[in-house]
């Protein structure tokens, strides 16, 4: 350790603080730690590491990490370390409504303050469904104690009569076949039972199975920590090494601002468009940019993916495979070893390596079905895109490898729904006057108008459309959509309808352009017509209260991470330009 060019012997523990002086408030640390049956030689001299667990019945992604955090506390203890297990409150997509995202900066500072106020010398984060992996890092960055992630892993890889489900992928699907007589109610009864048969997250490249990759691309955790599948053995075994690690890190004081930098911005960037992720993470990483006081503009990450391979053939951007197969393939490493030639590879990692020095051990795919080339890729380009123009003037996305090619640039005319619940009641109205040629907008659904931005933005295709053989159409909204979604969609349309922005003034029947190749999204319709419908424009009246309140008086843009206003820097720098 001493030979380490990071180590730092003179480094005073932060726990330290707590638990040495020889004062009133020092005997009361040191004597409540001893109520619960510690005795002083368990904590005296010896780096304390919280162990931030995210678990909760209520949240079967996370529903294994008491588990898991029993391996971690067995490696912390064999590295002569303290560990001591707390909870925060834990986000799962399926049961809060309207959504998660409504409470992700909440679980952030929950995070935060824990970290901060306590004396930990450094943190293993626990996390796996969508949200808890960026609130925890929001909260581990802020605090800036040192800190490594393991997730909770991929739920096992699931098969009903010869067909591979992804768990969320097809849903609109099944429901849109039942509803025309094509299913039964015993084949839908079959495939709730098996569509999620285990503890951890989406199996396929949603949101979180995108988070968990992007942690690692990001350094945050140890290699394979993203894809090893959640009830295999082999992830207690990565915990307990990492729980080994926090030691090690807390001597070395390599905090999260040394791991997370702008150029780990960069590399997980690439990584979002090489693995076909989810369009919710351009919110999280700008999010990470502006905690770190960098303006991370949307243009960034079109910048990178012009030449960055999409190379993960995973549903809902392939047919079949996930992420247990994904790990098969040689998961993480195997896809930053292609891409290493443009990864900034002297960014550092929470093992103390580098990420080129990750990169010069990993093995290639041992099945390229699954993980390709990057001389022979699934595209050249990425597979994300951010969209600007006068329907979206502070940006959108899109996510081009999950959507229908022929549609990929479009005019068609504007079906607009007021509201998502008045929406449903709607498509399934077989006289509904629309084409497939339409342009559904769905507004007032993104991070004011809902509260919260909830994944409205994948919807059914009207089954009228969906009798006629037709299962895609252009959608928009100013919502979110599942990472496990496909189709011609975009979102995060901003400024959103309820804080006034344009896709607020469309009416049906105005003419929509979807220009994908040329990052276009247009309202075509006359500049003066806009400026007239404007003058009618009135805020929806606000009926929320507490947290709620808070939310959606305070909360930025998704183009700005929609992150709170006060959490942010006062002062961000521009996002260096000279590094991709």
């Amino acid at each position: 350790m001493s030979n380490d060019p990071i180590y730092s012997a003179t480094k005073k523990l932060r726990s330290r603080d707590w638990f040495e002086p020889l004062t009133a408030w020092g005997m009361c640390h040191r004597g409540w730690l001893r109520a619960e049956g510690y005795a002083e030689e368990n904590f005296e001299g010896k780096p304390v590491i919280g162990i931030c667990n995210s678990w909760s019945e209520l949240t079967n992604c996370n529903s294994n990490l008491r588990t898991i955090a029993e391996a971690v506390k067995r490696g912390v203890w064999q590295a002569v370390g303290f560990p001591l297990e707390f909870p925060t409150i834990s986000l799962g997509e399926p049961y809060m409504k309207p959504t998660t995202m409504l409470f992700r900066n909440l679980m952030a500072m929950d995070v935060e303050e824990s970290i901060d106020s306590n004396p930990l010398d450094a943190v293993v984060l626990l996390a796996g469904c969508d949200k808890t992996v960026p609130a925890q890092i929001l909260g581990a960055l802020s605090a800036n104690v040192p800190a490594l992630m393991i997730t909770s892993g991929p739920m096992l890889g699931s098969n009903m009569r010869g067909k591979e489900l992804g768990s969320g992928h097809d849903l609109f699907d099944y429901i849109n076949d039942y509803k025309a007589g094509k299913m039964t109610r015993q084949q839908i009864s079959d495939i709730e039972g098996c569509i999620a048969r285990s503890t951890g997250h989406c199996m396929v490249m949603g949101t979180a199975s995108t988070m968990a990759c992007l942690v690692e691309a990001l350094g945050f955790t140890l290699p394979f920590g993203a894809s090893i599948p959640g009830p295999d053995a082999r992830r207690l075994q990565l915990a307990e090494r990492a729980g080994r690690r926090a030691v090690e890190m807390a001597k070395q004081d390599i905090r999260p601002r040394q791991i997370i930098t702008p150029k780990a911005i960069e590399n997980a960037i690439r990584a979002l468009h090489a693995i076909g992720g989810s369009t919710n993470a351009i919110i999280h990483l700008v999010a990470f940019a502006r905690r770190l006081g960098f303006d991370l503009p949307l243009e960034h990450f079109d910048r990178l993916g012009k030449d960055t391979p999409f190379l993960v053939s995973m549903m809902p951007n392939g047919p079949k495979f996930v992420m247990e197969d994904f790990h098969g393939a040689g998961g993480m490493p195997a896809v930053l070893k292609e891409l290493a030639p443009m990864l900034h590879g002297d960014a550092l990692t929470v093992t103390g390596e580098t990420i080129s020095q990750w990169t010069a051990k990993a093995q290639p795919s041992w099945n390229r079905e699954v993980i390709y080339p990057a001389n022979r890729p699934i595209e050249p380009h990425g597979a994300v895109v951010t969209l600007r123009g006068s329907l979206a003037p502070g940006g959108a996305a899109i996510k081009r490898s999950a959507a229908s090619k022929h549609l990929l640039k479009h005019r068609g005319p504007a079906f607009v729904f007021e509201n998502y619940h008045a929406m449903l009641d709607q498509l399934t109205d077989l006289n509904l006057p629309i084409t497939k040629d339409h342009v559904i907008v769905l507004r007032n659904a993104g991070l004011v108008g809902a509260p919260g931005m909830p994944e409205w933005g994948v919807f059914a295709v009207p089954l009228k459309l969906h009798q006629q053989g037709v299962h895609d159409l252009v959608r928009i909204s100013d919502a979110r959509i599942s990472g496990t979604s496909h189709g011609t969609i975009a979102v995060h349309v901003a400024p959103e309808a309820a804080v006034g922005g344009p896709i607020g003034l469309v009416k049906t029947g105005d003419l929509i352009e979807l220009d994908v190749e040329n990052r276009r999204l247009d309202l075509l319709v006359d500049p003066a017509e806009l400026e007239r419908r404007k003058k009618d424009f009135r805020p929806p009246p606000s009926r929320e209260r507490g947290y709620k309140k808070l939310f959606v008086e305070r909360v930025l843009q998704a183009n700005e991470g929609a992150d709170f206003d006060f959490l942010v820097p006062p002062k961000l720098e521009p996002f260096p330009q000279s590094l991709g």
